[in-house]
């Protein structure tokens, strides 16, 4: 299913059971899955690695090379996961050295003008709105959520579960489960509505904003308040994920809001 007026490298891997449209372009090292279908006027370049049953909307560009200037032609992949949609637009650049490949993975939704830059590992079921920007380097755990018009610094981490507002500047890692906002970037709360639809229970929730609370409210330094956290609260896979991503933090986490906590949602 390749249309006749599109311009598919004879030794690129396309699935028999793929859809390409007209005046694409498609490289030579570029592998595209299963039920995969790819809009007009996309350009998937070497390195790209489509998954199954994905959708690459109109204009998008896969694979670019990367935007960093200590790139020096090295061989390396945007590797996009089965089932996620890329929107009108999307430019993922591939790998450096650094990590060899940028990574997105399954199941996640990647809305129009969104720019994910070299090497950069997103999770699982992601919503990226549309013109985030994320520079290089960057992480985006399982199911996290970022509002529109957000830019994220190089080498931020931004945790599981997270929910972060439209139009944020991510300086700092943001925490896993939690919900993000203002200028500077801060925790405003737990993001107990998303906990509540992704089947978390009411003992987890209320654990993981124990956690918070002592990091956050309870006036001790981060290594203290993490001390605190572990010594006082029942071990758990969620406890000892936050406590480990706090401490794995190169760049240090967003500070606390002294306001009240808030409740929105996309």
């Amino acid at each position: 299913m390749i249309h006749p007026l599109s311009n598919v490298h004879p030794e690129a891997k396309i699935a028999a059971s793929a859809i390409i449209e007209a005046f694409v372009t498609i490289d030579k090292d570029v592998v595209v899955g299963e039920n995969t279908w790819v809009g007009s006027s996309a350009v998937l370049m070497d390195g790209a690695r489509i998954g199954n049953n994905c959708k690459i909307h109109q204009g998008a560009v896969i694979a670019g090379v990367p935007q960093d200037l200590k790139f020096v032609g090295e061989i390396t992949t945007a590797e996009i996961g089965d089932n996620t949609t890329i929107r009108e637009y999307v430019t993922v650049n591939r790998g450096t050295n650094a990590k060899g490949k940028t990574v997105i993975g399954k199941n996640c939704l990647v809305m129009s003008y969104v720019h994910v830059a070299h090497d950069c590992v997103i999770g699982d079921n992601v919503i990226l709105v549309s013109y985030v920007a994320l520079a290089g380097e960057v992480e985006v755990g399982d199911w996290a959520i970022v509002g529109g018009k957000s830019a994220a610094h190089q080498f931020t981490r931004i945790g599981a579960h997270a929910m972060i507002s439209g139009g944020s500047l991510i300086g700092k890692d943001v925490p896993p489960y939690t919900k993000a906002a203002h200028l500077p970037l801060a925790y405003v709360g737990i993001n107990v509505i998303g906990l509540r639809r992704r089947g978390f229970n009411p003992e987890q929730t209320e654990l993981i904003h124990n956690i918070y609370r002592i990091v956050y409210q309870s006036g001790l330094n981060t290594t203290n308040a993490l001390a605190k956290a572990e010594a006082e609260l029942p071990a758990s896979e969620d406890r000892d994920y936050v406590l480990d991503f706090i401490r794995n933090s190169k760049r240090g986490i967003m500070k606390g809001y002294k306001g009240k906590e808030t409740d929105f949602d996309l």
